[in-house]
């Protein structure tokens, strides 16, 4: 019986997206009922760790909408054991490594900015608070978006993340996600994986 352990990003990033249905509501309907046609077939499993229905659950404001409990009936939330997922000396010492070298980045990203701010600033006395936020707010944006790409993009940045990876790697299930950084890292796991828009494929024609 196979099993995959699912992402919360399979269900809001439609590109690339599974392929079925243009709306989370439509996804999250459609993933339940191939679930459930599966399960009874006994061919497939269906997990995800309690931090990622976390995350799944943030997105809606009406928790109790009854395509959602029918989803949560449906997969199966799991924790991993994260005393028996072992880890390489190897693997620490390249993710310390890169996070050393991404706070680094970061860092450097944060210096050019307030320089940035600093010039744009010089020279304009007594501003109001409206006048500051609108001189300020562009570089404030720029800031956010590179240091997200320099921090983040490509990397595992939570413990969800890393609980997807150890639920796959525990289970030898399929990890399913739209995730760079989690895709990069779950390889160098040793995790097995398959794409989104495969995976929808594979829900709808099996």
């Amino acid at each position: 019986m196979e099993k995959y352990v699912l992402d919360t990003n399979l269900f809001f990033n439609m590109e690339p997206g599974l392929g079925m249905g243009k709306k989370t509501e439509e996804v999250v309907v459609a993933v339940t009922q191939a679930m459930k046609r599966l399960k009874k077939e006994e061919r497939h499993e269906f997990f995800a760790p309690p931090k990622v229905i976390d995350e799944f659950l943030s997105f809606f404001e009406d928790k109790e909408q009854p395509f959602i409990k029918d989803f949560l009936s449906t997969i199966t939330v799991k924790s991993p054991d994260l005393h028996s997922v072992s880890l390489s000396a190897a693997l620490v010492g390249q993710m310390i490594d890169e996070v050393r070298s991404r706070n680094y980045r970061g860092q450097t990203i944060a210096e050019e900015e307030i320089k940035q701010a600093a010039q744009t600033l010089a020279g304009i006395p007594n501003l109001g608070k409206k006048e500051f936020e609108m001189k300020i707010g562009p570089i404030v944006k720029h800031f956010r978006l590179r240091y997200r790409q320099a921090t983040r993009f490509g990397f595992i940045d939570s413990l969800a993340d890393f609980e997807l990876i150890a639920l796959a790697k525990e289970l030898n299930g399929f990890l399913v996600s739209s995730d760079e950084g989690v895709i990069r890292w779950a390889r160098l796991f040793g995790v097995k994986e398959i794409s989104a828009p495969l995976f929808g494929k594979k829900m709808i024609g099996s």
